[in-house]
This record gives C-alpha cells, sequence and structure tokens, in this order.
C-alpha cells in the first residue's frame, strides 16, 4: 500500500483540535486521529464533532482499550471512528473482542505494541487474531528522554502480512526512514500541531514520505548530551520551569545585568560569608563554558566584583551564581557579564581560604550538584539535574514550541482564555 500520513490531534481543547484538523487536511493529511488526550478530555464527541465537521476523512480514535473491548469498539464506530487503536498489552479476549466489533460496526482495528518487548511474537499472535494494523510507538515521555527509533519496525517489517504504523518523534526530516524501515502508515503528532504553520509542515512531512527524502524541520532536533548547551539557549527559565512542574528555581537569586542568558554546567564553590579566596580560586579551577554556583551563605560581604568579572570573562566562564553579595555592579553591567546574586553591596570581605570547590552546595533553597546545567535569564535562575538534563531539555523545548503555537492562535483573533478554554479547566 502507498503510505498515509496520519495526524494525530493530540490536544485536550476541541476547538484547537478542530483548527489543527482543518489545516492538516488542507497539507494533504490522510487520516485524522482524535488523540489519547483528546477523547479522554472531551469523550466520542471529538470523533463525533469531527466526522461531523470532516464527513469525507478517515478517522482513528485512539483509545488505548484495555479491556471491555467491544463496547469501546462499538461507542468509538458509532461515533464515527473508522479506525479504533486497542493496546497490545491488552489480553488476547479484549483484542479478539474489539476485532468481532469492528467486523460488527465497520471499523479496522489497529494494535498498538506500545510497551511490548516481544515484538514479533506479539505481532503474529494479534494478525491471526484478525487484527487490521500493527503499530509501533515510541511514547512522548519517552522521546522526551531521546528515545527514538524505528528498529522496532525493521524487526517484523517482512514477516507479517498487515501494514504496519509507526508513531513517536517522526517529523519531516526523520519520515523517510519510517518508510523505508517497512512502515505504511505514518503517525505525526508534535511536529504538525506545534507548527505555527500546520498546513504547511503537514505539506512538507508528506513530500518527504512520498519522496523518499529529509526535509530540514522547522522545529527542533532532539536532544543530546552534545547539543544541549545550543537547545537551552533557546528556551527561557519560565519554559524550563515548566518543564520541571514549577520546580528548580533558585529563590531570592535575581540577574545583576538585564537582557542576558547563561547556560553551563555548574562548578560548585562553598566559602564562608565574605570570603572571596575560594570564589576566585574557581575562575581558575573551572572549565570553560561552565557556570561558577557559589555558596556563600546567602550573606554578605561581597564574594566576587569587577575583577572577579573580567578574569572570568579572560577564562570563557559562562556566569555566576551567588547565594551571598556582589559589588561593583556598574562594571559588570557593561561587560554583560550574567552574573546572578541574592545581595548587591559595596563592601567586600577578606580573602581567608576556607571553603570548598566541586562540592555539593544549597543556593536558593534548591541542592546543586557539580556538573548540573545552570541558567539564568531575566526572570531568575532554575537549575536542572544533571541525569536529567536531556529529558527537561526536550520538555522545555516542547513547551517552547506549543506556547508558539497558541501565541499564534491569539494573533489570529482569540484570547488566552478563549484558545485555552481556561473557564472549563479550572478546578471545581
Amino acid at each position: 500500500m502507498e503510505p498515509i500520513l496520519q495526524v494525530a490531534l493530540d490536544f485536550i481543547d476541541l476547538p484547537r483540535a478542530l483548527k489543527l484538523a482543518q489545516e492538516a487536511l488542507e497539507g494533504g493529511a490522510d487520516w485524522i486521529e482524535a488523540g489519547t488526550p483528546l477523547i479522554k478530555s472531551i469523550g466520542l464527541d471529538s470523533v463525533r464533532e469531527l466526522r461531523k465537521r470532516f464527513p469525507k476523512a478517515t478517522l482513528v480514535a485512539d483509545m488505548k482499550t484495555m479491556d471491555v473491548g467491544r463496547i469501546e469498539v462499538e461507542s468509538a464506530a458509532k461515533a464515527g471512528a473508522d479506525v479504533v487503536i486497542v493496546l497490545g498489552l491488552a489480553c488476547d479476549s479484549t483484542i479478539r473482542e474489539c476485532v468481532e466489533a469492528g467486523n460488527h460496526y465497520g471499523a479496522k482495528i489497529m494494535v498498538d505494541l506500545l510497551e511490548v518487548e516481544a515484538l514479533l511474537e506479539r505481532a503474529e499472535e494479534v494478525e491471526r487474531m484478525g487484527a487490521d494494523y500493527i503499530g509501533l510507538h515510541t511514547s512522548v515521555d519517552e522521546q522526551m528522554e531521546g528515545k527514538i527509533s524505528f528498529e522496532g519496525v525493521r524487526t517484523i517489517a517482512g514477516k507479517i502480512g498487515i501494514p504496519i504504523a509507526v508513531a513517536g518523534g517522526v517529523n519531516s526530516e526523520n519520515a523517510h526512514e519510517a518508510v523505508e524501515a517497512g512502515a505504511s502508515i505514518i503517525i505525526v503528532g508534535g511536529a504538525i500541531i506545534k507548527s505555527v504553520d500546520a498546513k504547511k509542515a503537514t505539506q512538507e512531512i508528506k513530500r518527504a514520505i512520498e519522496k523518499r527524502v529529509k526535509i530540514k524541520s522547522e522545529l527542533f532536533k532532539r536532544v543530546s548530551e552534545e547539543n544541549i548547551r545550543e537547545l537551552l539557549s533557546k528556551v527561557s527559565s519560565p519554559n524550563i520551569s515548566d518543564a520541571m512542574h514549577r520546580q528548580g528555581d533558585l529563590k531570592g537569586i535575581r540577574p545583576v545585568c538585564s537582557g542576558v542568558k547563561m547556560v553551563g554546567p555548574a562548578f560548585t564553590v562553598r566559602t564562608y560569608p565574605g570570603d572571596w579566596a575560594k570564589p576566585v580560586e574557581a575562575i581558575d579551577e573551572a572549565p570553560e563554558g561552565s557556570v561558577i554556583v557559589i555558596d556563600a551563605g546567602g550573606v554578605g560581604p561581597a564574594v566576587w566584583g569587577e575583577l572577579a568579572t573580567y578574569s572570568s570573562r579572560e577564562k570563557n566562564i559562562a556566569g555566576v551564581v551567588i547565594d551571598g553579595a556582589i559589588r561593583d555592579v556598574p562594571e559588570i553591567r557593561k561587560v554583560k557579564f550574567p552574573a546572578f546574586a541574592r545581595i548587591i553591596m559595596p563592601t567586600a570581605g577578606e580573602p581567608k581560604g576556607f571553603g570548598e570547590m566541586g562540592v555539593p552546595v544549597e543556593v536558593g533553597g534548591v541542592r546543586v550538584f557539580p556538573g548540573d546545567w545552570v541558567f539564568g535569564d531575566d526572570d531568575g535562575v532554575v537549575v536542572i539535574p544533571q541525569k536529567r538534563a536531556v529529558e527537561i531539555t526536550n520538555r522545555a523545548m516542547d513547551w517552547l514550541e506549543r506556547e508558539n503555537r497558541i501565541r499564534k492562535e491569539i494573533k489570529e483573533g482569540g484570547t488566552l482564555g478563549k484558545v485555552t478554554e481556561l473557564l472549563k479547566w479550572e478546578k471545581k
């Protein structure tokens, strides 16, 4: 079969989903999917409304059914779904019930092998049960950890007799790889629904599939250990805070300079109040591109000033964060050095040499370990644990791109409250 482009409407607001569906269909999408978030938010009324608005479109209901297969497939089919998705982790009885209900009510059944380990074995089993399609799916949360692969497609391609669908991290740059691996149905969510121009994004992915070519995506590349700094430089501290569920910000630590951004791994320093010896020694010890993070007890006198700033510039230090005091602010602002501190004061302390470097410190109420990623801008400073840096950077970029899409919808005549249906989501 010719490759099919399926667009997943993973929204929780129906008006936004309908608008996107229109753009995607205009861009050449073959199938439209009522995503699981949409169905859980709106129910099967989302499928009914999609069927009403787009009577000729092929509609997929991503029910992720695990039980009561007959009831769920019957309900989705009656609502207007042409294809209903059941999880491969469901018991055989549930899958057989889904297949029978699909036969009765005119719906095809796709079995999603999300989290199934024995892919080929389970694919062969569900094919024997009468499934119409097999789905291979990298979950969004796994994608945030950088796990995107088409190896599963290669594992079963050519070994089963029904079409294979693939979902998870597909965009215009890698869609051709999914087809070449053996997928017939290419399911795309974020690369289209987060795009400012969803019609254009759909057209580009469609062309990439048909021509088997790589087309540069307007959205970000997935994060690796090598490009964390590059991609963090594109986001904001609010994006990162949202990605971390409103955690990680350093309380009471404010920027000295406006309009500068700081990104780098932490080089930590613990010193006594006013003792600036270890902070200055850290300039020589810290690797290029790192952020010196100083625990000075949250009080003065100052442990950092103009000369330490100039030294840091010479050593290509990315910035300094001080839970304590800083001085010589006019000079620091002239050179636009990313400095963040709790206190500004004129008085410096003495270089006594107490303290240590490269140890965990407590700054702004957050435990900071050497190597944690530190980000600062006009809104403040947030710290990302080193072991979650790839995931949180992906999630921050995800927030940025979703906000870009919302910003576009607001410019087209909405308001934030109307676009996101704010009143509907107030906690009752």
